[in-house]
């Protein structure tokens, strides 16, 4: 069954999703901005290469000629050329940061969904800073190729116009031009593949940096307490170290090819005014073609290094796309299910034959609107019923049922609805304790019986604002047991069908515990609720304990029944 089910996972995991896919959307995405760039791009460019034309003419028909109105006439459209290249350079660059910045932000959008989406499976493997640099980072830089493409169009375009009209003046100049330029924009192509690689390399190092940097500032205050600091900062250092090496990989990848394509840039630029000139002293071309020949081999020079930038942004892009394909490709951890949710929800939960990571073919029935105790001797068998619980996994074999149905015939966004599991180590989000509490209860609910239940309308009591006082992120500005009752608060305001709370009370003490104890039965009465802990006050509530040994249901009495007949039992709750 096992086999049967990584089967089923793969075939929903959008595995096939690749880096080109990324980055075709994110520009088919902003085809309106895209085109308007690419249009307004061009022509600017297209002007650009027109200058030094008008420049030749201005020098043939005026000064050659003395052609009072050809000089006039030519000034005056030079005029009109730099107006219209000032608004083309300007709403034209303007179209393309909209489309970068907008793609940017659409991929965030997606990723955050994907992380965040029931289905879970985007975040296995990865620490939320890494996670946090792709939605970031690696999302700028694919939004950048927008902007990439518009000026590869535009540095095409001036080429393009360049080239006619050197093949106007001389077939040979032509030649040079439209045979030089697409063997420089090949060996640009060549030099960006190291780019690439080490862009890629660099972008895995930062986001693994920013990953542990995140985790090492969450657990701060842990560290000092059991004098860890210098082992964590040594991890941090290596880590770092590594992330700098692939950085300077990668700044050397770039500015050697940067420097290759200046190089051979600056080589063909030589090589066109070389053959200008000699057609000049020939007689073959005129002293204000020669002009023009030679403005528009310097021009050449603006659109051609162009390419390098290009090629840097595009090599970069595409690793970047790599890294977000990823995340939004990830196979699924729980699979959705068709059907829905039986109303009303009655909150009976059986689990049967059920396997996964510790779990042995583990039975338990639990009667809608019971309160039972889950103390586990194992804590990884406690971890394995939360995940199934709260359906962010599925079992080996075996199955959870809600009111007797199946539950991964159900959505797992419906699921949680009707479920909530309430981790230990649940954190607070930036803002006031009541906007805490009041994120996952539902409109118009009161929360005060929550904040009591929990015993948060106590710390409320001692904040210097009451309930609107400001709660940093992830609640560093509480105490540890302060943070445990709010995130309880908001667990019990959610007012679902089904609760499970882990170890809701470790960090307070003995008298706020059994006030919190007594609330949870009074709150929750005639609502089905999981308490799994190995607290005595919160068990001594329960209308039975559950032990889990090795994996399997060991006994199910009352808390003073085990306390009395399971050596196991007291000690794990009374140790």
């Amino acid at each position: 069954m096992g086999t049967a089910k990584q089967v089923r996972r793969s075939a929903v995991g959008a595995t096939d999703l690749s880096g080109r896919d990324v980055l075709r959307s994110s520009v088919t995405g902003q085809r309106r901005d895209v085109t308007i760039g690419v249009l307004l791009g061009a022509g600017h460019q297209a002007g650009e290469a027109l200058v030094p034309v008008l420049i030749g003419v201005v020098i043939d028909q005026g000064v050659a000629k003395s052609d009072t109105g050809g000089l006039l006439l030519g000034i005056a459209a030079l005029a009109v050329v730099y107006v219209g290249l000032s608004f083309s350079f300007r709403f034209g660059a303007r179209a393309g940061e909209r489309a970068a910045e907008t793609a940017a932000h659409r991929l965030r959008i997606r990723l955050v969904g994907r992380i965040l989406a029931p289905q879970g499976g985007a975040d296995s493997g990865r620490l939320p800073g890494e996670l946090t640099n792709i939605a970031t980072e690696d999302a700028k830089r694919v939004g950048a190729v927008n902007m990439a493409v518009i000026v590869a169009v535009a540095a095409l375009t001036g080429l393009l116009v360049s080239a006619v009209v050197l093949v106007s003046i001389s077939v040979l100049l032509g030649l040079v031009v439209l045979l030089g330029t697409p063997l420089l924009l090949w060996l640009g192509h060549l030099l960006s593949k190291p780019l690439e690689r080490r862009s890629e390399a660099e972008q895995e190092r930062a986001a693994q940096a920013s990953g542990i940097a995140a985790d090492l500032v969450a657990g701060l205050r842990v560290l000092k307490g059991i004098g860890a600091e210098s082992a964590a900062v040594a991890r941090y250092r290596q880590t770092s170290s590594e992330s700098l090496s692939a950085t300077l990989r990668a700044a050397r990848a770039r500015a050697w090819q940067n420097g290759i394509v200046l190089a051979l840039t600056g080589v063909f630029i030589a090589l066109v005014a070389l053959v200008g000139g000699r057609l000049a002293t020939q007689g073959d071309i005129s002293l204000g073609e020669l002009v023009s020949a030679v403005g528009l081999a310097l021009f050449l020079l603006g659109p051609l290094s162009e390419f390098s930038w290009i090629n840097s942004e595009l090599a970069q892009g595409r690793a970047s796309a790599t890294r977000i394909a990823g995340v939004l490709g990830a196979v699924s951890a729980v699979l959705p299910g068709a059907d829905r949710l039986p109303q009303p929800v009655r909150g009976g939960v059986r689990l049967r034959g059920v396997s996964y990571g510790t779990l042995r073919d583990l039975d338990l029935d639990i009667a809608p609107g019971d309160i039972v105790g889950v103390v586990a001797t194992d804590p990884a068998d406690a971890t394995a019923l939360l995940l199934c619980l709260a359906r962010r996994s599925d079992p080996d074999s075996g199955s959870v049922e809600l009111d007797g149905v199946p539950m991964t015939t159900l959505d797992p966004a419906d699921v949680r609805t009707a479920i909530l599991v309430a981790e230990h180590d649940a954190d607070l989000f930036e803002g006031t304790l009541t906007g805490n509490v009041r994120a996952a209860a539902p409109p118009e609910h009161d929360i005060g019986p929550a904040l009591t239940a929990s015993g948060a309308d106590e710390v409320a009591g001692t904040l210097p604002q009451g309930g609107d006082t400001i709660v940093t992120e992830r609640g560093r500005s509480l105490s540890g047991g302060q943070r445990q009752r709010v995130a309880l608060a908001r667990a019990l305001a959610a007012d679902t069908p089904v609760l499970v709370v882990h170890d809701p009370a470790t960090a307070v003490d003995a008298v706020t515990e059994a006030r919190i104890a007594a609330g949870l039965r009074d709150i929750r009465r005639d609502r089905t609720t999981v308490l799994v802990t190995t607290s005595p006050a919160l068990l001594s509530v329960t209308d039975r304990v559950v032990l889990i040994e090795d994996g399997r249901v060991a006994g199910c009495a009352a808390h003073a029944e085990l306390v009395r007949d399971r050596i196991s039992y007291r000690s794990a709750v009374l140790s």
